[in-house]
């Protein structure tokens, strides 16, 4: 038997070994093997079988071929329909299979330290015991009494000493031996267990129409295709998935759930968990390694049935997938930024079909390609259009900063209507949300006299002036500095701070409101681990008045008390070099309008603008929902030949002699024009279409420079055929990086 196996190598290649006769019936596809490789010894994942009478008789290979040394782990890492996932993902953004592999897999699984942490457990045996003393005694029925336990909680609190259960151990009376202890992420987290809520009708109807995607047993779904959940924030969305996967958990099926941001996991985990207790697990970034390497385990054994996490999750090792749930699946932060290149959302609805599982994207402000698939019924559209119990979405106030800052002379950091609602609130004890997405104090240091300002070395940005340690940071590369004293320029020592970021949005805030609790959740607040949640908890429990932050308060997040939000600064994402900025716009916007007014009290928006007249932003205010937007947005782009109406690719070159990265960008680009000309010739339209090469909108990050092509066509396919007859026909220097991102969200 030969097996072919993925080197832990990036190589991009697999490679053919013997099956020695005694790992012959023990090796299966998907486990971790240890075979030679050169004059060394490595790791890699037997991919597929193959009996020795497939190989041809005069193929001389297979008598050279080097036999497998080891199996590392008798159970596979990998299941078949997870293989055939990673190798479609590998295909599909032309990616390394190693790589690929490793991205499908916490690092802590494959350390080869990393082991189940063991404690001694103590357990009382049935007899006594011989010679107990009286204190042993009343210990002994102490212990009965709990059921046994840990060694060092029964020291604790039974205030004894492990010597003293060792002798009782020696007398017969208690057994101790190790025992695995699971690291558990929600450990010394409260966690209230919760039961099914009456749903309105709306809901029901949408559990309905998603229970006919979940395959019935022994036989197909009513209808397999993935379900796009549009029910506006506040709907109760997160009900329609906790009964769906009840309904798929009695069927003996699992289920996985992904969250875009690592903030709302706590949240969402503590939803699952409350009704379905300890079989959820958590996976995500944040653990630590022995937390990772625990929950990956539980879910590879059964021990957990339900996992919820970002991104990485949807390679979860479930055993039986009946359900994936993709929640605010339009959130770009499903899109992975390095290689494989996979986006989440897509890679769920493959691993669905794989898998004959159902696949359910939710979201109140859908992607325009999600959506697009609903309109032509490659998905099933389900529509939630009502908040739970009728309770009314939030009024929207536009406020035009360009009128605020004629008034007052400057640009205000929050407008005389804002600073009116926000004291409101304070005085009848209700709380707000400020949305910035802009974290730091000062955009840019600038030096009066002369214009100079204060940037990165390394990157093609300003730093960025943090007051708390008042130091200048890149928010590309993490370089710093500290705060020059006078300009390197002209030696003047009058500094202007331009632009708002959270941290001075804050202190203008307190200054403002004195007496208010302020919260600020941002980036640089939330480094310490269970900063996320203890700010959330701490916002929940009323022990705030305002919470202050970035993109991670914008959704998903659900505070009864929350009457007001205020938005300071609308138009950050729309200036971004997007083809998508409007559509990002908009949705970023509508999730963050929709954190008010979630229960009894009615909500109220402002947003503040420089342009009111926007058509993301006007679209926000008003009162026509997503699908307005959406067919406005959607005819914008068919005109534009833009995504959801072709496909569009970067080709990202780096280098440190930025000649190099611009020769080669340009050659791309002239080689990539003339495979257009053929295939446009050829289907009689100009279909495929190349972008001349140029700066990228981030010239130079990490001493990087960096140039840019942009490809659009009408399949990935296409432009996959396109790059790699350019690889081969020109390989690319040791010096040069390329980065290709086949299914780009947003321009480099």
């Amino acid at each position: 038997m030969q097996v072919s196996v993925a080197i832990d190598l990036a190589l991009d290649r697999l490679f053919t070994y013997l099956v020695p006769v005694e790992l012959t019936e023990k090796l299966l596809v998907g486990q971790l093997l240890r075979v030679p490789f050169g004059g060394r010894i490595v790791r890699g994942f037997a991919m597929s079988l193959k009996d020795d009478a497939d190989v041809a008789d005069g193929d001389e290979r297979k008598f050279k071929l080097k036999p497998v040394m080891a199996i590392e782990d008798a159970s596979p890492f990998f299941s078949p329909k997870l293989l055939e996932l990673v190798k479609w993902i590998a295909g599909y953004t032309s990616s390394p299979i190693e790589t690929t592999l490793k991205a499908a897999l916490p690092a802590a699984v494959l350390k080869p330290t990393m082991k189940p942490k063991e404690l001694l457990y103590v357990d009382a045996r049935d007899d006594a015991g011989e010679d107990l003393t009286p204190q042993q005694q009343k210990l002994l029925a102490e212990i009965r009494r709990v059921g046994g336990g840990w060694m060092q909680q029964l020291v604790r609190e039974f205030k004894t000493s492990p010597s003293t259960l060792r002798a009782m151990a020696e007398k017969g009376a208690l057994e101790i031996a190790p025992r695995a202890q699971r690291r558990d992420p929600l450990a010394g987290r409260s966690v209230m267990p919760t039961r099914p809520l009456q749903l309105n009708d709306e809901q029901a109807a949408a559990l309905k129409s998603v229970m006919k995607a979940v395959p019935v047993e022994g036989g197909a779904a009513a209808d397999p295709r993935p379900v796009l959940l549009h029910g506006v924030t506040g709907s109760g969305k997160t009900e329609i998935y906790l009964q769906a996967i009840a309904s798929v958990l009695e069927t003996g099926r699992d289920a996985i759930v992904l969250v875009p941001e690592i903030a709302l996991t706590p949240q969402t985990v503590r939803r699952f968990a409350g009704r379905f207790g300890e079989q959820v697990a958590v996976l995500h970034s944040a653990l630590s390694d022995g937390e990772r390497y625990d929950e990956w385990q539980r879910i590879r054994t059964g021990a957990a049935r339900v996992v919820v996490g970002p991104r990485s999750a949807v390679f979860a090792p479930v055993r039986s997938l009946g359900l994936i749930v993709v929640d605010e699946e339009h959130d770009p932060s499903y899109k992975q930024g390095e290689t494989p290149r996979y986006h989440a959302r897509d890679v769920a609805v493959v691993r669905a079909r794989l898998e004959g599982a159902a696949v359910v994207l939710g979201s109140a402000t859908p992607s325009l390609e999600s959506w697009r698939n609903a309109q032509t019924g490659k998905y099933a559209l389900v529509s939630v259009k009502n908040r739970v119990t009728g309770r009314t979405l939030p009024a929207v106030h536009l406020v035009n900063m360009e009128e605020e800052a004629a008034r007052t002379g400057h640009a205000p950091i929050f407008s005389a209507p804002l600073l009116d609602a926000i004291h409101l609130r304070l005085e009848r004890g209700e709380q707000t949300i400020l949305f910035l997405n802009r974290r730091g104090y000062s955009r840019v240091l600038e030096c009066q006299s002369c214009g100079w300002t204060a940037q990165c070395p390394d990157c093609s940005v300003p730093y960025t002036y943090h007051q708390a340690d008042r130091c200048l940071r890149c928010h590309v590369c993490g370089g710093w500095t500290h705060l020059p004293s006078e300009c390197p320029d002209c030696k003047a020592g009058d500094f202007s701070y331009t632009g708002v970021g959270t941290q001075r949005a804050e202190a203008a805030l307190k200054r403002c409101f004195a007496h208010a609790r302020v919260l600020r959740m941002d980036a640089d607040s939330t480094s310490r681990r269970f900063s996320h949640d203890d700010i959330l908890s701490t916002f929940r429990a009323g022990k705030a008045d305002v919470l202050l932050g970035t993109q991670m308060i914008a959704k998903g997040l659900d505070f009864p008390n929350v009457t007001l939000v205020g938005v300071l600064n609308a138009d950050t994402s729309l200036n971004r070099p997007d083809p998508r900025a409007s559509e990002r716009t908009y949705q970023l916007l509508a999730q963050v309008s929709g954190r008010a007014g979630r229960a009894e009290k009615p909500g109220e928006v402002y947003l503040q603008t420089f342009s009111p007249d926007a058509p993301a932003i006007a679209a926000a205010a008003s009162d026509r929902g997503f699908a307005a937007f959406a067919e406005d947005e959607l005819a914008a782009r068919r005109e534009a030949y833009l995504p959801p109406f072709c496909r569009l690719s970067t080709l990202v070159f780096r280098a440190t002699d930025e000649a190099l990265a611009s020769a080669w960008a340009e050659l791309y680009a002239k080689s990539l024009a003339a495979w257009a000309a053929k295939f446009n010739s050829s289907h009689g339209a100009a279909l495929f279409r190349v972008s001349e090469s140029a700066e990228a909108p981030l010239a130079k990050a990490e001493g990087w420079f960096r140039y840019q092509v942009v490809i659009r066509a009408p399949s990935t396919k296409d432009i996959v055929k396109a790059v790699k007859w350019i690889e081969a026909e020109r390989p690319a220097p040791k010096e040069l990086r390329i980065a290709f991102d086949v299914d780009a969200i947003d321009l480099a």
